[in-house]
């Protein structure tokens, strides 16, 4: 039997009694973890799941020694245990060594974590001499090496290529080669898939694995994506406030979950096998105490011959032109003669991968960018050919929500400031006091407090400022939203809160949704209709559940097959 803080020479990682508070102001702090345990053993993969703000990647951070020095606090008592090591009692220049060397880590952003003005061959050299001590035409040869290990096309050209260069996918396995290079005995992947397609996370999680086998490594996986987690742990923690709910298999804790935020997790998902009415939500289940007993009616879905069409779109086409050469250009068709029809209080599903032209379908019809072909007719008018005078009728009644809300909240401005600026443009209300009942009622209305009117984006949480992205569009009493992957960033209960949400706008008033995603679970929960897009091409479409039930076109159904069947 092992003392709490002595070594387990089975146990490659053991986490103590781990505390960390941060500084608030000068007088206050905030508790972040507060005295979490848990063990990695060699050869295994260790999955610690929860919402942000759980505390998932600040205990990763204390592992690796990146917690800021001047605003974190590590409370007497804590203990990290790496091979019998203590972590955090280590000199800074061995810490850094070993965090180097022995243990590495994969971040959320690849973008953020490369160096946009050095090439990736010379950024993964430089891991390669500062730890194993290469001098550049060894560490070279090593990068390519480790390009053509990760999977990287043409590594003998891709070495010398800047991140921006590569797609999403490739600097993902770059940030993999970089972290593989010195052969660490752990690595940490922190939400290494979430902004990417199913079928790159397939890939990426392929890749992880294959190298996991080869190497003997362990690997810590931080995610929010459970039926990720269900494919590939051993062994499942899960988090909340700053404390561990549950520890236990993977297997124990899918099978058999003990905890009620547990159970609420894994139920706030959308299902591929099911379509309830409202999905359930964190507090439903911790509201009850234990899972709810009662089975959700399902909602069907399809478009009815009799739909009323509010929106038809015929062969719209959107070309770029990129230079070639000193004087040259070529013409890139990012959208090829998309056509289709978006009836009255229905959703449109539109998927397909990164650079599929799904996201130009909808800043096209918006007129955000400039069609080079088709019509869009709404209410038998071609919103495409009219004179931007007439056009500015029309621009309330088609609104947008981007993926990431804060970019598109302006900073300076309050959340009341931000509400009333469209309805002032636009003249909708009598005077600004009518204007403010109306946004205190949208406030209300979208399951935010009165006190929300008077505070910045930055003041909120993720799910919050995309609840004030859709309070804005409502201001308009928009006739047709367009939603750009506005769910795929966030934790799955409030993800689920967001989808009802939507469910309950479109029931009440009858708007029509353009819903792009990549996430295939939420667009069968939410989608009338699918359009699967490939390359600029729509390859299929049809009824959600027929589509799900019988794909006809291969590139669907390698789509299909990709998505996670763990949860």
């Amino acid at each position: 039997m092992h003392q709490p803080n002595s070594p387990d020479p089975d146990m490659l990682l053991q986490v103590r009694n781990l505390r960390i508070a941060f500084r608030v102001d000068k007088k206050n702090t905030l508790d972040a973890i507060k005295g979490i345990s848990f063990d990695i053993p060699y050869d295994s993969t260790v999955a610690l799941v929860g919402e942000s703000g759980s505390g998932k990647s600040v205990s990763s951070l204390a592992v690796m020694g990146l917690l800021p020095p001047d605003t974190s606090i590590v409370h007497p008592g804590s203990s990290v245990l790496f091979e019998g090591r203590e972590l955090l009692s280590m000199p800074v220049s061995a810490r850094r060594a070993l965090c180097g060397k022995g243990i590495a880590m994969i971040f959320q952003e690849p973008m953020s974590s490369l160096n946009p003005v050095f090439a990736v061959g010379f950024q993964i050299g430089e891991v390669l001499r500062l730890h194993m001590g290469m001098n550049k035409r060894m560490a070279r040869a090593r990068t390519l090496a480790l390009l053509e290990e990760v999977g990287i096309p043409d590594p003998a050209s891709k070495i010398d290529a800047y991140p921006s260069q590569m797609s999403g996918g490739q600097q993902q396995r770059v940030m993999i080669a970089m972290a593989i290079a010195c052969e660490p005995k752990l690595l940490i992947a922190d939400e290494p898939t979430t902004a990417l397609d199913v079928t790159i996370q397939k890939q990426i999680m392929e890749l992880i694995a294959s190298l996991q086998k080869k190497h003997r490594m362990s690997v810590l996986f931080i995610t929010h994506d459970l039926g990720l987690v269900a494919e590939i742990a051993d062994r499942v923690i899960v988090m909340r406030h700053g404390e561990v709910r549950e520890e236990g298999s993977a297997a124990q804790v899918f099978g058999a979950p003990r905890d009620c935020y547990t159970q609420a997790l894994l139920h706030c998902r959308p299902k591929l096998g099911e379509r309830p009415l409202r999905l359930p939500t964190i507090d439903d289940f911790l509201n009850a105490g234990s899972e709810p007993q009662i089975i959700l009616p399902q909602r069907t879905r399809g478009y009815a011959p009799d739909d009323e069409n509010v929106l038809v779109v015929n062969k719209l086409q959107k070309s770029f032109w990129l230079r070639e050469g000193l004087f040259g250009k070529r013409e890139f068709r990012a959208v090829k003669d998309v056509s289709f029809t978006l009836p009255r209080g229905k959703t449109l599903g539109v998927v397909g991968e990164s650079g599929s032209g799904k996201t130009t379908v909808g800043l096209t019809l918006l007129r955000l960018h400039r069609a080079t072909g088709g019509s869009v007719l709404f209410e038998g008018r071609d919103l495409l050919a009219m004179p931007d005078r007439d056009y500015a009728a029309y621009k309330r009644r088609i609104q947008i929500i981007f993926q990431n809300p804060y970019a598109s909240l302006n900073p300076r401005f309050t959340v009341g400031q931000i509400l009333l600026e469209p309805m002032r443009i636009h003249r909708i209300g009598g005077d600004d006091k009518e204007r403010t009942a109306m946004v205190h009622a949208l406030l209300e209305r979208v399951g935010l407090p009165a006190a929300a009117f008077g505070r910045y984006p930055h003041e909120f949480s993720g799910g919050q400022r995309q609840r004030i992205a859709i309070a804005r569009c409502l201001t308009m009493k928009p006739d047709i939203l367009v939603c750009d992957e506005s769910v795929s960033a966030l934790d799955v209960s409030v993800q689920a809160q967001v989808l009802n949400l939507l469910q309950d706008l479109q029931d009440e008033y009858k708007m029509s949704y353009i819903f792009i995603s990549h996430d295939l679970s939420v667009v069968r929960h939410i989608a009338d209709r699918v359009m699967v897009m490939h390359q600029g091409s729509v390859v299929e479409m049809a009824d959600s559940d027929e589509l799900y039930r019988n794909p006809q076109h291969p590139y669907t159904r390698s789509l299909l097959a990709a998505i996670p069947r763990g949860a």
